[in-house]
């Protein structure tokens, strides 16, 4: 596979002032939507030749999730063929906000015992803190240079109340996973951002951040050395399946494999109703300041964390690596085109919550990409009553959950022992109005975002 010939240019920014975009003065603005991170490894683009017509595992996705699992399986001594309805990594694996926690985060720790059981969720709860402490190890073992940071995780509450039942969560999570954190009181938070916005918040100082594209490409390059093959801008049409082997159609050639792996997230298409049936994309977007001076910036964020708040409908938002930037995420708007910035307004004024100085400096970069929820809120990974391997439903915090995630499905497959996963019999859920789950999601988002405005 060959590398795109434009890895280090410089993608024409946008600039329009943070006031504007939040104003919706963006008449004569729109975006390609380019995320920030493909400034430094945008996407290889191929040419692509005719894949082989039989190998013994073919992985749909070639984003996190999918590449975990290759480097896993090609290193065993398997033929693994990975394909990308696009280029490799185009979907979320190069889109979201590199912030990486313990896979943890969509449930309160007494939520989910009660949900679970005690031990169920503790062994969930270890498994989150495996996750953080395995994508740390894979990439020193791999040596790959994507400015991983052990930088710590700030989550402002947005109303006191937030922030008592933030400090019991804590405080279980001690006790039941052994997780380090603090609470900040209000009266001191200046020394972890620069807002009067929250009522305090917690901090757990062992979460991380990376640079994706960085982190995609140092990954694909690992999976390509082991021997794996590549291929992008190859839709899968549909599976058929037999006793001991599947046959995966595309435009112009179809492929015998006798195991196949869906690692497709929100980007699931085409592999089979019973997929179709559990996942649910939801778009998220971000957008990416100019440079501010560094002093700015150190003000506003001194401890340079990753960042969130309690919320519903959460915001995100971090440093950019080694610049003096700030990439702040949050969900998409549902009713704008995604290529014209009136889709990133809500953003901005988010930020401009937050920071109300920074009106006049000038936003750079705006994209969007698609996350998979799922109908439980917990990621999956198992094998389908077709025979096919599966791992997605991340809920907004992949990082961390498709490398994990990606390894253990290739160890189940190669029929190892420690493929085990307490996440392994989790039953994945469908619903009965499935169907309406994809044009609710507007509907739903807006009523949250009223319940956090007016609290309740």
């Amino acid at each position: 596979m060959a590398d795109s010939s434009n890895r280090d240019s410089q993608l024409e920014p946008i600039g329009i002032r943070l006031s504007d975009l939040s104003e919706g003065r963006t008449k004569y603005w729109t975006t390609q939507a380019t995320p920030y991170w493909w400034r430094a490894a945008p996407p290889r683009s191929g040419p692509w030749t005719t894949p082989v017509k039989k190998a013994d595992i073919v992985v749909i996705g070639a984003g996190f999730t999918g590449l975990s699992a290759a480097l896993v399986l090609a290193r065993a001594g398997r033929q693994v063929l990975v394909v990308d309805s696009s280029v490799p990594g185009y979907g979320a694996s190069t889109r979201n906000g590199g912030q990486i926690g313990s896979g943890n985060q969509k449930f309160r720790v007494k939520t989910l015992i009660e949900m679970q059981g005690e031990r169920k969720a503790i062994e969930l709860l270890r498994e989150g803190v495996e996750m953080l402490d395995g994508i740390e190890t894979l990439i020193k073992e791999e040596n790959i240079d994507c400015s991983f940071v052990r930088c710590g995780r700030f989550r402002g509450a947005m109303r006191p109340e937030h922030y008592e039942a933030m400090a019991r969560d804590m405080k279980d999570l001690k006790q039941y996973a052994g997780v380090d954190s603090f609470m900040v009181g209000r009266a001191e938070q200046y020394k972890e951002i620069g807002t009067e916005l929250f009522h305090g918040g917690s901090v757990l100082p062992m979460d991380a951040s990376l640079h994706p594209g960085k982190y995609h490409s140092g990954l694909l390059d690992r999976v390509l050395e082991a021997g794996a093959a590549v291929y992008g801008n190859m839709p899968v049409r549909g599976i058929s399946s037999e006793k001991h082997s599947h046959a995966v159609h595309f435009d112009n050639v179809t492929v015998q494999a006798r195991d196949v792996l869906v690692a497709t997230n929100g980007y699931t298409k085409n592999v089979g109703g019973f997929f179709r049936k559990r996942i649910v994309p939801i778009r998220s977007a971000q957008i990416t300041t100019e440079q501010m001076a560094p002093d700015v910036l150190r003000a506003l964020m001194p401890t340079r964390r990753a960042y969130g708040n309690t919320n519903r409908v959460f915001f995100y938002f971090r440093p950019a690596p080694d610049e003096s930037r700030i990439i702040w995420g949050g969900r998409s708007n549902h009713f704008a085109r995604d290529s014209v910035l009136a889709a990133y307004t809500h953003l901005a004024r988010d930020l401009l919550r937050t920071f109300p100085m920074l009106g006049e400096i000038k936003v750079s970069y705006a994209w969007s990409g698609l996350i998979g929820y799922t109908f439980d809120e917990f990621p999956h990974l198992g094998r389908s009553p077709e025979g096919i391997h599966y791992a997605m439903g991340y809920c907004g915090t992949g990082v961390s959950r498709s490398t994990h995630f990606g390894r253990k499905i290739a160890l189940q497959i190669l029929g190892k022992a420690d493929g085990q996963s307490a996440f392994s019999d989790l039953v994945f859920p469908s619903h009965r109005f499935q169907a309406f789950a994809k044009p609710a999601v507007p509907i739903v988002e807006t009523w949250y975002r009223l319940r956090d405005a007016v609290g309740f």
